[in-house]
């Protein structure tokens, strides 16, 4: 398969996965905290990468530990609980949609702090992109949700750190294996998490409850294929394509968000739709590229 054509199917496959994540966590927390969540969602996700990456550990260099440790804390740690503790006040629609904050989070982390080049299209794709995402949050129904101010906070701060998790794998990481860093970065958060999860009450739960069931399963797919499967080709494509285009994957799930919430008995108004097309538009402006307009901030 062609590199830009395997781009976009990862792409692709990542907005249907992380746009239906925002979905599982809210039913996650029907019957657990927080706390709970998040610890969950992490341990559950390193234990199936250690199952499928456990041959690959020893692919890790001496010189790479103190980014993949950087890159466990800001790429998994932090953002984990932030959505959790965020989506307590707000829908999963309006967490993701805030989410697509990161492409222009990567892009002004990368050109300022990290010294990465970029392209004037991409530049302006990241900018149309947003605009489009601005469009979905108008065509919302829902706007009271916006409210609690201080948890939309927490999403955006989440983005911010996705954000510096692209560029750090694509300035230090590059040359890794992707489920050799995937698989490290969660062997790393093991031990505290499980601290965490102890300490959280979770072992006291009534676990004969339906309810509480219902949650575990949603938080285990989550972890499964949002987050293990998740994090692998997300780390392959920030090493194949700029830090930009990977990050663009937060402007397509809001589009499933939308279409998962049509499925829930949510509308769908013509805002949003033209919205998407916008979002998708942009997308693309940040793949499509020219050599000559190469601009680039020395670090």
């Amino acid at each position: 398969m062609k590199q830009p054509e395997s781009k976009w199917i990862v792409l692709i496959f990542l907005s249907l996965v992380w746009g239906s994540s925002f979905i599982l966590i809210k039913k996650g927390l029907l019957a657990l905290t927080p706390v709970q969540l998040g610890a969950l969602r992490i341990l559950i996700s390193a234990g199936f990468l250690l199952i499928v990456g456990v041959r690959r550990i020893h692919k890790i260099k001496k010189h790479q530990l103190r980014y993949v440790v950087l890159s466990s804390l800001v790429g998994v740690f932090i953002p984990t609980f932030l959505f959790a503790f965020a989506q307590t006040k707000i829908n999963s629609s309006i967490a993701s949609i805030l989410n697509s904050l990161t492409p222009l989070s990567a892009l002004l982390l990368g050109l300022f702090v990290f010294g990465v080049s970029f392209q004037k299209r991409q530049i302006a794709g990241v900018f149309v992109g947003l605009a489009g995402a601005v469009l979905l949050i108008m065509g919302g129904s829902n706007l009271q949700d916006m409210g609690a101010l201080g948890y939309s906070l927490l999403v955006v701060m989440a983005s911010t750190c996705y954000a510096t998790d692209v560029n750090i794998i694509k300035k230090y990481l590059h040359d890794m294996d992707p489920l050799t860093l995937a698989t490290w970065n969660f062997i790393f958060l093991i031990f505290p998490t499980a601290i965490i999860l102890f300490f959280s009450g979770f072992f006291g739960l009534d676990f004969e409850q339906s309810q509480l069931k219902w949650s575990l399963l949603s938080i285990s797919v989550l972890a499964v294929f949002g987050t293990g499967v998740g994090k692998i080709l997300f780390n392959r494509l920030i090493q194949v394509s700029s830090p930009v285009f990977a990050a663009s994957v937060t402007y397509m799930m809001p589009v499933v968000s939308v279409f998962l919430g049509t499925l829930d008995g949510e509308s769908l108004s013509a805002v949003q739709i033209f919205g998407g097309c916008i979002v998708l538009i942009g997308v693309y402006m940040t793949h499509k590229k020219k050599k000559e307009t190469t601009m680039s901030v020395d670090a």
